[in-house]
């Protein structure tokens, strides 16, 4: 569930497209639920304890599914940093996964063995944490795993692995550092907060630091920070306070208190005067920014403030998309987020200035609203709209007990920054009593004090990241000699084990802890109706939480783009967004933020989507606007040149984003341009289509495939079918279908013969490559292909697969690299992406095409490959349908693969009877070396030299546009 201080992203997922009108009259008569109302629905009860060693545990019970999240949250990040160590405390989270003392494996092998989800950890300023989600009858082995690397952690790091994961962390700073905008981290916190502040360097740290970092140091950080009394563990699921106490006793309670942290002195700067700064990176349009920085989120005025910044600039309606983006279209995108942190916060406020308009223009405008804002301050509608938005996408959270925004995250957040896990209700109550005048108040003071005014040019980078997120200094010494040691540093010796922190078992730490009691899964009832016009109902209740989740699903997708205008649908669907012919843009986003629903039009391969979020007071209302969104699209022909101009802006992104530069050149490379999938994958088309596209090309296309005879509606929430086909055929059950016939999409197109060879495009400057290599396989999305997926993941397909273990965990030269089957209803694709550094390109593609080799070769699935695999594909299956959205897409690939209804209930005997002659062989039918195509985006002056010895025909290309 996403706290306040994560207000932005919140409102970025429930207010990023505009929100339809309903049938007109429903709507004008329906009233949103109050926001007191809603606030009193966010409840997460909980119980805690306190072990002898100072280890604080807070207990949630939520009974829905058989699993339970843990979450260990250590009051540590990187603004305990000392100088010259930036970046240690992520580097450590790293060590902390490869191995205890008990458990010197890899931490995921086990968790995978269980079916654990939602399992990783992160640093920030403030903390690092670690969680997992495992299945009830599988929580033991996690508390020994989580109690293992708090206890008995430091006899299991050696040299090699931190030189390892010292690699691995440089490679994900790398991978940070390539994409657009990647530096603008080391900006905005190296301006904000000056030199020697807790904040003033990036979590990820700098290069230089990072090279320095000892084993001594790794041992000092463990013995100084990872102690019981510095750390919450949280449960949440299936679960109760007594069964918790037992098992936390058992596996923590041995573990000695470590030395108290003291948190440094953290202080909310103000700049002495304005700054401004101009950089250059490959970016589609300048980008104008004017920050702050801000309280952190125990001051009072943290959430009015926020709720100031979202009124400015984070809803779909607000000051600056009204007055910027709509009225007067200067820019093709605007934004305004306040993120608080423990200490202090930042206030971002930007525009993307629109093509051929002067950015000194838009930044007197920019400036000029921002001023008229503090004048004014928001209304009381717009803060109720800002509320509703967000509280929409936090009551949705209440679903999940763990993984990056649950519930466990809420309760620990609050225990560690708040000392108080109910700390959110504080903030729902701030939120709920911010006033106009409070809210101004708040604007004015923190934004009328100098800004960082901070302009992103588009241009070649002038530096680099390398030497960027440490401390910036003056240059000069800080000591005049090093002080005199008894073991010396310089040759690695680490000085003697004091053996601080070490702890006397009390648990039975001989073996992993057995797996017992597991539950299958029990997916929900699918029930199926049929609307009057024939439109097919699939429906399945969850009561959880009181939502709705609704697709109306099309039989389109960016398939049916026509190939000489590729882009379409993509427009079409942003234009969508800008009104009904009841409704204009403004009224149209308004509406929906007032009933907190989500509502917006996306698309994959084969069908075109248009999902509604709701809550369950106002789901008449909501279906209301969903339909006529989808039904009465205004295609405004004013409206149309400013998302003409802003997919020209996004196109102009992918185009300088490495991934989606290699996806743009692979795909039609694999298919053929002529082939329904032989498209750039994200839709946007090519710039000449979009440029021209008109507004009865658009028509055209929504009646040919936006159509009740070409539509299925899918269903998941706190209601019944009965009750949501009523009010299904009032709004898109009186739908008729147009005379235009309906499109067709051509899948017997001829799929060429694979043409092996290396398609390199060049990305001057940058510090990594992306590799992607693929083909197209035989089989088809609706065959039996849980064999085939298997086999992908032994090799590539997660983090213990042999080709990640490789690259990242044992060569040091990626943070991450995959492979995976295409998820399309025709002919599927296999393709393996992986970043890696660029002075390793070559040798990468040689490692891949090596272990493809031996997999495919005499070096097949292993027993241990295939239990994990196995193993962590049933006993995950409870814990994948946690949430609404988890079922609502289970029903969406049950239909849309022509499975039946037990499919996801009857799956795990399948993978249970999976044998390694059998994996063997679908894996060595369907894949293999030599027919594969690459994509190479990199720095063609370090990578062509590497790529001309790999034996493949190099070809210079450009990305399709």
């Amino acid at each position: 569930m996403p706290r306040l201080s994560r207000l932005a992203a919140a409102l970025a997922l429930s207010t990023a497209l505009v929100a339809a009108g309903p049938a007109l009259a429903k709507s004008k008569a329906a009233q949103p639920a109050p926001v007191a109302e809603l606030v009193k629905a966010v409840d997460i009860p909980w119980q805690a304890f306190t072990l002898d060693n100072g280890l604080r545990v807070i207990v949630h019970e939520d009974r829905k599914a058989p699993v339970v999240a843990v979450s260990v949250w250590y009051r540590v990040g990187s603004k305990h940093e000392p100088k010259g160590k930036t970046g240690f405390a992520h580097l450590f989270e790293h060590l902390m996964f490869n191995g205890s003392e008990n458990a010197p494996g890899d931490f995921f092998e086990p968790l995978q063995q269980v079916g654990a989800t939602d399992f990783n950890g992160t640093t920030s300023m403030d903390r690092t944490n670690y969680f997992e989600t495992v299945p009830t009858g599988a929580l033991d082995r996690a508390l020994f795993l989580e109690s293992d690397r708090m206890g008995h952690l430091l006899g299991a790091v050696t040299q090699d692995k931190l030189d390892n994961q010292r690699g691995v962390v440089q490679n994900e700073k790398r991978q940070g550092d390539n994409n657009p905008f990647g530096l603008l981290r080391y900006e905005i916190f190296e301006n904000l907060f000056p030199t020697g502040h807790p904040y003033h360097h990036s979590t990820i740290g700098s290069m230089a630091d990072l090279d320095s970092a000892s084993l001594d140091d790794v041992k000092r950080w463990f013995t100084d920070h990872y102690g019981p009394n510095n750390a919450v563990l949280v449960l949440a699921g299936d679960i109760d306070v007594a069964t918790a106490k037992a098992k936390v006793t058992e596996w923590f309670g041995d573990i000695a208190q470590g030395p108290a942290v003291t948190a440094p002195p953290v202080s909310v700067p103000t700049l002495p005067a304005p700054l401004a700064r101009e950089v250059r990176d490959l970016i589609p349009t300048t980008r104008l920014y004017r920050m702050w920085a801000i309280p952190g989120l125990n001051d009072p005025e943290a959430v009015p403030l926020q709720m100031a910044a979202t009124v400015l600039g984070g809803l779909s309606s607000s000051r600056l998309d009204n007055a910027m983006v709509r009225k007067d279209p200067v820019a093709v995108a605007v934004a305004a987020f306040a993120q608080t942190f423990e200490d202090a916060g930042i206030l971002i406020v930007q525009a993307d200035v629109k093509e051929g308009v002067d950015p000194a223009l838009v930044g007197q405008k920019l400036d000029a609203e921002i001023a008229k804002f503090l004048e004014t301050g928001p209304t009381a509608d717009e803060l109720q709209r800002a509320a509703a938005s967000y509280l929409g996408g936090t009551i949705a959270g209440l679903e999940s007990v763990g993984g990056f925004g649950g519930k466990a995250v809420t309760l620990a957040e609050g225990a560690l920054y708040s000392n108080d896990p109910d700390h959110y209700r504080t903030e729902l109550d701030r939120l709920a009593k911010t006033t106009p005048e409070q809210a101004a108040a708040v604007a004015r003071k923190w934004m009328a004090r100098p800004a960082f005014s901070l302009t992103y040019t588009p241009g070649e980078r002038t530096e680099g990241g390398e030497n960027r997120g440490g401390a910036v200094t003056a240059g000069k010494a800080a000591a005049a000699v090093a002080p005199d040691r008894y073991w010396n540093a310089a040759l690695g010796d680490v000085g003697p084990d004091t053996g601080a922190m070490g702890a006397t078992a009390i648990a039975d730490r001989s073996q992993l802890p057995a797996v017992s009691g597991l539950t299958a899964l029990d997916f929900p009832a699918i029930e199926r109706t049929t609307l009057r016009n024939g439109i097919e109902v699939v429906f399945a209740r969850r009561t959880a939480v009181p939502t709705v989740q609704v697709a109306v699903s099309f039989d389109a997708g960016y398939a049916a783009d026509p190939h000489d205008a590729l882009g379409t649908q993509s427009l079409m669907l942003s234009l969508m967004d800008e009104g009904t012919t009841s409704l204009d843009s403004i009224a149209f986003a308004e509406a929906k933020e007032r009933l907190g629903a989500q509502i917006d039009g996306t698309a994959n391969a084969d069908e075109t989507i248009f999902s509604l979020f709701a809550l369950k007071p106002n789901l008449s209302a909501s279906l209301g606007l969903l339909a006529d969104y989808i039904r009465h699209p205004a295609f405004d022909a004013q409206e149309l040149e400013r998302v003409r101009a802003q997919q020209l802006n996004r196109l102009k992104a992918e185009l300088n984003n490495p991934n989606a530069i290699a996806s743009r050149v692979l795909r039609p490379a694999l298919y053929g341009a002529d082939h329904p999938y032989g498209i750039p994958p994200s839709g946007l088309g090519n710039a000449k289509a979009v440029a021209a596209a008109t507004r009865d090309q658009l028509v055209a296309f929504h009646s040919a495939w936006i159509r009740p005879d070409n539509a299925r509606i899918f269903v998941v929430g706190d209601t019944t079918l009965a009750e949501v086909r009523r009010q299904l055929d009032a709004t898109l059950g009186q739908w008729k279908p147009p005379t235009a016939p309906k499109g067709e999409k051509h899948f017997d197109i001829a799929i060429p013969a694979p043409q092996p060879r290396i398609l390199l495009v060049d990305r001057p400057k940058s510090p990594q490559s992306v590799i992607m290599a693929g083909k197209v396989l035989a089989a088809k999305g609706s065959d039996s292909l849980e064999v085939l997926r298997a086999a992908n993941d032994i090799f590539g397909g997660d983090f213990l697969s042999r080709f990640n273990m490789n690259l990242r965990e044992t060569k040091g030269w990626s943070y991450g690299v995959r492979s995976a089957v295409s998820a399309d209803k025709d002919r599927l694709t296999w393709v393996v992406v992986a970043p890696v550094q660029a002075d390793r390109t070559g040798d990468s593609i040689r490692e891949f095409r090596s272990d493809l080799q031996t997999f495919l070769g005499d070096k097949g699935v292993t027993a241990a490959e295939l239990e994990r695999t196995v193993n962590g594909s049933v006993r995950e299956l409870p814990g994948s349908f946690e949430t609404s959205g988890d079922v609502l897409g289970g029903l969406r690939s049950i239909v849309k693969f022509d499975r039946p209804d037990d499919y996801y209930e009857t799956i795990a005997a399948k993978y249970e009877a999976m044998s390694m002659p059998a994996v063997d062989a679908v894996a060595r039918e369907a894949l293999s070396v030599d027919d594969l195509v690459y994509v190479v985006v990199g720095d063609a002056s370090i990578v062509k030299p590497q790529l001309d010895g790999l034996g493949l025909n190099v070809e210079t290309v450009a990305p399709a546009n």
